[in-house]
């Protein structure tokens, strides 16, 4: 079936729209828009230049997506904003695309919620079944893991990673990494307990979480130093569970960064990635 676009859209010839492709009024469309098949675009959704938007999506009304970076670097370069499949986009959502600086491209995965007026900046980096609830505010370069479930007016400071099935309590404040399967909460952020229902709804084993509760002990709640409990940690049997090495992983990255921000320290590599991106050469 073709595409349903209401005569108050305006849609720029060279976007391309997929198959039942629902469009509604006073929506635009800018130029080298994708946009995949039976997604649905609320009234008054803005898609920017060069935003590619998976299948079965559903965008409500006012969303912004594919904005102009915020950031005094930008000069008008053609960086990008891909979004996956299956997202709930709601009102008043903001994304804006990347900055040759950051690579270049702002990616959100599939299967996400993002509620109402959350912000995602530029160059994000957003994993599969993530939700942002309503005002949750990512700085740029912000990485989010997949299933993290962040709660409302939450703010992360630039390049802060939140790990993957981690939960954010409401109105905290992100200035570090936040480790994976961790339930965080604060100003700023303290790890207050291992996210076990997340895990469990997201599939994980009922003696992987165990493993992952035991371990969390030693790291947070133990009188050792943490770095000391790390390095136990990888010649212990525990490491050999996959959960447990990535936990592992996200703390030493984190004790390599900026302040406990370990993708301060990619910032080069980045620059690196945009560049080559779009093909921009140094005189």
């Amino acid at each position: 079936m073709a595409s349903q676009i209401h005569p108050t859209a305006v849609v720029d010839p060279t976007a391309e729209l997929g198959e039942d492709v629902i469009v509604g009024p006073y929506v635009v469309i800018n130029a080298h828009v994708k946009i995949g098949d039976r997604t649905k675009i609320g009234p008054q959704v803005v898609a920017g230049a060069f935003t590619t938007i998976g299948e079965d999506n559903s965008i409500h009304g006012q969303a912004s997506l594919g904005g102009d970076p915020q950031d005094f670097s930008y000069r008008g370069e053609e960086t990008h904003l891909e979004i996956g499949d299956r997202n709930t986009i709601r009102e008043f959502v903001t994304i804006n695309r990347g900055t040759v600086k950051g690579g270049g491209v702002t990616r959100v995965g599939s299967d996400c919620l993002l509620m109402a007026c959350s912000h995602i900046a530029h160059d994000c980096e957003i994993g599969d079944g993530v939700i942002l609830a309503n005002n949750v505010l990512l700085a740029g370069h912000v990485k989010v893991g997949r299933r993290a479930n962040i709660s409302g007016s939450a703010a992360a400071h630039h390049f802060v990673t939140i790990g993957e099935f981690a939960y954010v309590g409401g109105l905290t404040r992100l200035v570090q990494d936040v480790p994976p399967y961790a339930i965080v909460e604060g100003h700023p952020s303290r790890v207050r307990d291992l996210n076990k229902i997340g895990l469990s709804r997201g599939g994980v084993s009922d003696e992987e979480i165990e493993i992952l509760r035991d371990v969390f002990r030693r790291v947070f709640r133990g009188d050792k130093p943490r770095s000391q409990v790390v390095a136990e940690l990888k010649l212990s049997p525990e490491y050999s569970s996959p959960h447990v090495a990535h936990l592992v992983e996200s703390l030493e990255n984190a004790d390599k960064g900026h302040k406990g921000r370990y993708r301060e320290i990619l910032r080069e590599e980045f620059a690196r990635a945009g560049a080559e991106l779009l093909g921009i050469t140094e005189a």
